[in-house]
């Protein structure tokens, strides 16, 4: 690490600005002469400075509370102007101390504002109210509060804000950046990357727009101190942040073990026996946690199974990104506040949620990486003395690590395909322009467009995206070094979910920790489990959860509009070719189904049996909305299974319905990757010839589809060819 210096922590009891923390002193490399306050400390260290950062911790954490030797060598460095610092330390131990204490000075000896650089809304809520308890104004502009960008920009440009905090999406938007970050560039007194390890693609969780901090960077007088703070980076990611710093990098690295977490691993289960075992042992984990899922739909089952076996006794809730800001918000506070046992949540409560006390966090499958997993279990023990983390392992997950593996590497010839676009086009390109003119999804095309940003080929204009006329490279070497790492990474994965020796350990060490020893505190150390866990749930939850699921069906909404693009038709789908609302009987990994679904499909008659009589009774569930009851029941068949055609004969046989098959040919289907207008067009020319259906209700057997494109064409076929309802059923429709 060329230019950077790299200052060691050691354990050492301290007093704590974050009582949540583990205890860190520092020998710090020599410096200018040490002031009255410390060993160490730059000259420029007052006591003037000392106990305004003093002031601010004592707000924070009480009276008691002090910095710790290297909290106060970082808010010393920081004090001054073009210092370079980056804080890698465990959770808990008071990163935003340091941020807090170093604005609190820079702004009593007339600097400019903070900018915090925060990537969730919840952590940013979280740093307004630690600042206004430290002394300090802090607003954030964010979209869910849209009202308040006016006055907040307002009270930055009359120098009444002390800090402002902002997503790494905002300062890639050209609005915020015209009216805001260009006056600001000038008048910083400090910047922060919470969350630092973002900005490296050899990070865990890289967001491209995190990259963008390193063009305000670029952009700002040399005479700006700028602080980077993360807990889950190992050597390379501190190189290669340091790196992006610039200048002469201090680096602040402490142990990261944490001694209040005590480390479970379950033996595998099935997914359905999982869930019976959050159900078992919710009740008796100590004080209130998160139960991580790594999926949405898992989130919503899950609290679907712990209400039917422990009605309103266990308060849980569902927790994922796609619920509206507001919502995330209450059941942050709720959590917070002790008002509820559990979320079952995401990955989208992660980085910068903050409840010292929280007792618990439990894995239902595994994350990709052993540095996601220390970050979401770090959630736990910051400020009590003890709490249990236990991970549910199922052989399922390396499928879903070797998706994550690959997830956000650029594809040079999909990259080629939009920069062609882009460059010939006459004016700023949209994402939603980009996926019909090149076939390739928007979540895609979202994700390639800011890969490009960063990498300089592309400029976000008010209105879109356009070439800056730089070649773009497809580096293979770089990338296929960042899949190399990703796969190590799930090996210890595996290593951990296979208890093969201090799960500690194991998790710190894949930081390049070089204090990692065994905890003696985990369930390998420990040769047990923590007091009161099993290795397996009670028969009878399990059996009480599965049927609770088994109960319902998913509602499958019908597509409203044409794709356009190279389909060719676009606008709102004519009522006279629409399908109604169906159903989904099986949605995504369900736990209790995915055993039986496994055998369905190999050919298992009991388990065909089983599915065909589920949907039977989806059926009679469904009959009250129907507008009339169906006359034929007409297959299509997208896999090799037998599955599908089975369970249509049995609904035919049990209704009393005519049967009737309708063609297609799969060969050449899009992949998943494909645009909908490419898998429109694609389906629109599998599915060329319909059954006699004039006339009829239709109902529509769909063995599987992760899309609504093959039974939104079928319906259009069977509606064109006469008629004059078409219900969909689908049994599987996977992720």
């Amino acid at each position: 690490m060329r230019g950077t210096v790299v200052v060691m922590s050691s354990p050492a009891p301290q007093p704590a600005a974050d009582t949540g923390g583990e205890p860190t002193t520092v020998t710090p490399t020599p410096v200018a002469a040490p002031c009255a306050d410390g060993a160490g400390l730059p000259a420029s260290w007052t006591s003037q400075r000392a106990r305004t950062a003093d002031a601010v911790i004592v707000a924070l954490a009480g009276r008691d509370a002090g910095l710790r030797a290297d909290q106060r060598v970082a808010v010393a460095a920081l004090s001054d102007p073009g210092a370079r610092v980056l804080v890698v330390q465990a959770t808990g131990w008071g990163k935003s101390a340091v941020y807090w204490a170093a604005t609190a000075i820079r702004r009593s000896e007339g600097a400019g504002p903070t900018l915090i650089v925060s990537p969730l809304l919840s952590l940013m809520r979280d740093q307004v109210a630690a600042a206004q308890r430290a002394g300090l104004r802090a607003a954030t502009v964010n979209s869910s509060n849209i009202d308040d960008w006016s006055a907040i920009e307002a009270d930055l440009r009359s120098g009444d804000l002390d800090v402002l905090l902002v997503s790494p999406e905002r300062l890639a938007n050209p609005g915020f950046g015209r009216r805001v970050l260009d006056s600001l560039r000038d008048r910083l007194g400090l910047l922060v990357i919470d969350e630092a390890h973002a900005i490296s693609d050899w990070g865990h969780d890289f967001r491209p727009d995190y990259r963008r901090v390193a063009d305000v960077l670029a952009g700002v007088d040399t005479s700006l101190s700028v602080l980077a703070t993360t807990a889950t980076a190992n050597a390379r990611v501190s190189a290669d942040v340091a790196a992006q710093l610039g200048s002469a990098t201090l680096v602040l690295r402490g142990p990261l073990a944490r001694r209040s977490l005590q480390l479970n691993v379950i033996e595998a289960m099935s997914p359905i026996q999982r869930y019976g075992w959050v159900i078992d042992h919710l009740p008796t984990l100590p004080g209130s946690g998160i139960v991580y899922v790594l999926t949405v739909a898992d989130a919503g089952r899950l609290v679907d199974a712990i209400t039917a076996v422990h009605g309103d006794q266990v308060s849980v809730a569902a927790y994922t990104g796609q619920l509206d800001a507001q919502v995330r918000h209450e059941l942050e506070d709720r959590l917070r506040d002790n008002d509820i046992k559990a979320l079952v949540a995401t990955s989208a409560l992660g980085m910068g949620y903050d409840k010292p006390d929280l007792g618990f966090v439990v894995h239902v499958g595994s994350p990709p990486s052993p540095v996601s997993y220390y970050q979401q279990v770090g959630r736990a023990g910051r400020a009590i003395d003890h709490a249990v983390v236990a991970l549910l392992p199922s052989p399922a997950d390396a499928g879903i690590w070797d998706h994550f593996a690959t997830a956000t590497i650029p594809d040079p010839d999909q990259m080629a395909r939009v920069l062609d676009h882009i460059t010939a086009a006459d004016e700023p390109s949209s994402a939603i322009a980009i996926e019909a003119a090149t076939g390739i999804r928007r979540t895609r095309v979202e994700l390639m467009l800011k890969q490009l940003a960063v990498d300089g080929a592309l400029d976000r204009v008010e209105g879109g995206w356009t070439s800056t006329g730089v070649p773009w490279h497809h580096d293979a070497e770089h990338y296929a070094g960042i899949i190399a790492t990703r796969k190590r990474e799930a090996d210890i994965m595996r290593a951990y979910t296979r208890g093969e020796r201090c799960l500690m350990a194991l998790l710190v060490e894949s930081l390049d920790d070089p204090d990692a020893a065994p905890c003696g505190r985990c369930s390998v150390c420990r040769g047990t489990l923590s007091d009161g866990m099993t290795q397996r749930p009670r028969d009878d939850t399990v059996r009480t959860a599965a049927a609770a699921l088994r109960s319902g069906a998913v509602v499958l909404e019908p597509r409203k509009m044409w794709p356009g693009g190279t389909f060719g038709t676009r606008g709102r789908i004519p009522p006279d070719q629409a399908a109604d609302p169906g159903r989904v009987l099986i949605h995504a990994d369900a736990p209790e189904w995915i055993d039986t679904l496994t055998a369905a499909r190999s050919g298992d008659s009991a388990a065909v049996d089983e599915i065909a009589r589920a949907a039977v009774s989806v059926l009679s569930q469904w009959r009250a909305t129907w507008s009339t009851r169906p006359d034929i029941v007409v297959s299509l068949t997208l896999t090799p299974s037998p599955l599908g055609p089975a369970v249509a004969e049995h609904l035919a046989t049990v209704g009393k319905l005519a049967r009737a098959t309708l063609e297609v040919n799969t060969e050449g289907s899009p992949g998943r990757q494909s645009s909908g207008a490419d898998e429109a067009t694609f389906w629109r020319s599998a599915l060329h010839a319909s059954p006699d259906v004039a006339g009829s209700c239709v109902l529509l057997v769909v063995d599987s589809t992760s899309t609504g494109w093959p039974t939104t064409i079928a319906a259009a076929l069977l509606r064109s060819a006469g008629a004059h309802a078409v219900l969909p059923l689908v049994i599987h429709r996977p992720a």
